[in-house]
């Protein structure tokens, strides 16, 4: 397998595979992941850097400074660091008011 994300998953492979879509994009997750954990290990950034060009990864990955929240397609945002992914969840990484 080549990986092709910010991350590498190295272990614990053989969980239930789960979809979810990402700026209308389909990703895979593994039950368990994290939003922030499928997002980096699917080859996608959490958001881009508001200093450069460059993509952001999240910062703290804790859930202590608030650089990783995205966007339900409907309902409240959430921390992709902290948040377990459901299969079919819809998500954004721009609030819905800058979503084309």
């Amino acid at each position: 397998m080549i990986a092709t994300g910010r991350i590498v998953r190295l272990a614990e492979r053989d969980r239930a595979q789960l979809h979810l879509f990402l700026d209308g994009q389909v990703c895979t997750a593994l039950a368990g992941d994290t939003v922030l954990t499928a997002m980096l290990a699917s080859g996608h950034a959490l958001r881009k850097s508001e200093f450069g060009p460059e993509p952001r990864a999240g910062f703290c990955l804790m859930g202590a400074c608030q650089d990783c929240w995205v966007w339900q397609d409907k309902g409240p945002r959430l921390r992709a660091c902290s948040a377990l992914v459901s299969e079919g969840m819809r998500l954004r990484t721009t609030p819905s008011e800058s979503w084309p």
